[in-house]
Formats: C-alpha cells, sequence, structure tokens
C-alpha cells in the first residue's frame, strides 16, 4: 500500500506586485502626425503566475493540515447541528502490512457507516491493500516511528488528528497489526459507543519501571506525585482525543525529559488523563500476557491458538463496566503472529462470534 504523498508547497516568494500607474507616470499616446513605428518590439516572456497571498496561504494551510491533521472541531459537548450515526475510529499503528486483514475483514463485513480505519505504517512499506478491501486507501501521511521514541507517540496523535476530521467518529481505538477482536462488531461497537468512560490504562507503582522513569525536571508542569504507567493501547472519547491532539501544555515537557529509558507511550496518556481529571476506567480493552516478564509480551503462534485460549481472553476476568460487573473486560488481544490467521479464521465463527 503505497504511502499518500502529498504535493510540495508552492513557493512563498512571490514576485512583486506592480503598483497602479499614477497620473504623474501617465503618458499621452503620441499624436496622429507621428509616424507610425516600424517595429514592435519584442515582449519579455511572462514568468509563471503565482498563487495570490490568500490563495497562497490557503494552500499552506491545507498541506498542513493533511500532513499534521491538527484542525479539529471543538468538543463543546452540545449536541451536533446535524443528525449523525457515531462511529468507531480503528487506528492501525503498524510496521508493514497487516497479516490479520482477512479476519478483519470479515469482522467489518455488514457493518458500513458505523466504524472509520487509519492506518500509520512506516514510509517504506509499499504494500497496498486490494481494490475493495476495507483498508484500502486508509493509510495517512506517516514518518518513521521507533520502539520506545517519542516518534511513537507522535504516529499515535497523528492518527487521533486524522481520524477528528471526520466529525461522526466518537470512539478511538488504537491497535497494532498483532492485534485481533475478540468479538463482533455489534458487540464491540455497543461496548464502546455506549461506555460512560473513556479506556486509559493509568496507575501509580514504585520501582524503576514506574516512578524511577519519572525525571524531576518535569515539575511544576508534571510532579512526581501525578505521574502514572500504563499500556499504550488505548480507547478514548472525542473530547479526549482533541486535548492529546491539542495539547501544548503537557507535551512538549514529555518530549524533552520523557526519553529511553523513559518510555512516553507508557506515560504521557495514562499521566495526561489523570491531570486532566477525566472519567476513565483506569484499564485498557486490549487483553495481553505479560506473565513471562521481560520488555515484551509473550507471542501465540498458530499451535498456540484454540478455543480455550481465546475464551480465557474473552471471559477469564472480572472488571466493572458504567457501574456493574462484568467478565466482558477485553474487546481485542495481542499479540499474535502472522502463523495464527488460519487458526483464528477456522475458530472465529464459533468462538469469536463473526466470520
Amino acid at each position: 500500500m503505497k504511502n499518500q504523498q502529498l504535493p510540495p508547497p508552492p513557493s512563498s516568494s512571490l514576485p512583486p506586485t506592480s503598483s497602479p500607474a499614477s497620473s504623474s507616470s501617465f503618458s499621452a499616446s503620441p499624436p496622429a502626425s507621428s509616424p507610425a513605428p516600424t517595429s514592435t518590439p519584442s515582449t519579455p516572456p511572462t514568468a509563471p503566475s503565482s498563487p495570490p497571498p490568500l490563495l497562497l496561504l490557503l494552500l499552506l494551510l491545507l498541506r498542513h493540515l493533511l500532513e499534521w491533521g491538527v484542525h479539529v472541531p471543538l468538543a463543546t459537548g452540545r449536541p451536533a447541528p446535524f443528525r449523525r450515526v457515531p462511529k468507531v475510529a480503528f487506528l492501525f499503528l503498524t510496521r508493514g502490512p497487516l497479516p490479520f486483514a482477512p479476519l478483519w475483514e470479515k469482522f467489518f463485513a455488514g457493518h458500513d457507516g458505523l466504524y472509520s480505519i487509519y492506518v500509520h505504517a512506516d514510509p517504506s512499506s509499499n504494500q497496498s491493500a486490494p481494490p475493495g478491501s476495507v483498508f484500502s486507501g486508509r493509510r495517512v501521511p506517516s514518518k518513521v516511528v521507533k520502539w520506545g521514541a517519542l516518534s511513537m507517540l507522535e504516529a499515535e496523535r497523528r492518527l487521533l488528528a486524522n481520524a477528528l476530521l471526520d466529525y461522526s467518529n466518537e470512539r478511538f481505538v488504537l491497535l497494532s497489526e498483532a492485534c485481533i477482536p475478540l468479538f463482533s462488531f455489534p458487540e464491540v461497537y455497543s461496548y464502546l459507543v455506549n461506555s460512560s468512560t473513556t479506556f486509559v490504562e493509568s496507575y501509580d507503582a514504585p520501582g524503576s519501571e514506574a516512578r524511577g522513569r519519572y525525571d524531576r525536571r518535569m515539575a511544576p508542569t508534571v510532579k512526581l506525585r501525578q505521574w502514572r504507567k500504563g499500556s499504550q493501547w488505548f480507547e478514548v472519547d472525542r473530547q479526549l482525543a482533541v486535548e492529546v491532539v491539542a495539547d501544548g501544555e503537557y507535551f512538549p515537557v514529555f518530549a524533552e525529559f520523557c526519553k529511553p529509558s523513559c518510555y512516553v507511550d507508557e506515560h504521557y496518556l495514562p499521566t495526561l488523563v489523570g491531570l486532566r481529571r477525566r472519567r476513565n476506567a483506569g484499564r485498557s480493552l486490549t487483553w495481553v500476557d505479560w506473565s513471562a516478564g521481560g520488555p515484551h509480551p509473550t507471542r501465540f503462534w498458530r499451535p498456540a491458538v484454540t478455543n480455550e485460549l481465546l475464551e480465557q481472553m474473552r471471559s477469564g476476568g472480572r472488571c466493572s463496566y458504567n457501574g456493574r460487573n462484568t467478565t466482558m473486560c477485553f474487546l481485542f488481544a495481542r499479540k499474535f503472529l502472522p502463523s495464527a490467521l488460519t487458526r483464528l479464521l477456522r475458530f472465529a465463527p464459533k468462538a469469536l462470534g463473526f466470520g
């Protein structure tokens, strides 16, 4: 899938505009008795016209919007001025192709108008989705992302910004190429659009991997008692998405002082939801197995995928949803290897409820 290429901005060097001729510089036509010129002087070639300043500004602004997606409708809490159906934006942050696209195709089938898809892939990836795929033409302008670096958070903000340009998008889910859905689309959609909270894992913990990553130079903007850690994989509502994209207060502080071994994607949003005092569930909707320890979670390849494993992911925990207890705590799971696709497609109709 080839990344969208934007045209270069028009040159900002505009030719000087000639001022209107004044009465003092006006020359009358020669009298009728004057002899006609014997030859017509050659006309110098005309330089290509540049856009007028206002158009130039609009073109530059449009380029800025397409590349960064920073112009978003304000989240005022008031009803929209027109009738619309809320949509869920699925934000795929990937290194390359989507190995589980066939599974996601079955998940999305028959639910047009209720979802949007945005894919942020490495700029070097030139593999395109086939015509007719739900992923066709869904890539956003991207930049290289390095694990644990600020570029990871910048990519997340870029995805959110592009998704906010569609005013119907109400909920926003961050996913990777190693993620799968655990429930059917109607179940996932209902769970998200009817939720009274966002789903950002956020907790306080001692030790080198939580409070130990705090840099005291972040104070007074961010104090140690406000510092939080959590999963990168979030689900947020429109208001929080706007705050993340428009944040000019906390983001610069994290950009300057949260560098490896401080991983900004694990601390920025978990800390921000506390600072903004948002109504947040404090948990992620993406199931991950960290029981083996280390910097990366367990990866599931083909033989590991069983009906029992999928059922454990779907209903193996207990949590609160809109004030009531439930075992439906995770809507997605990772980290699956491409070899698991065939078994997932085979188990999906019975184990996951779609396909």
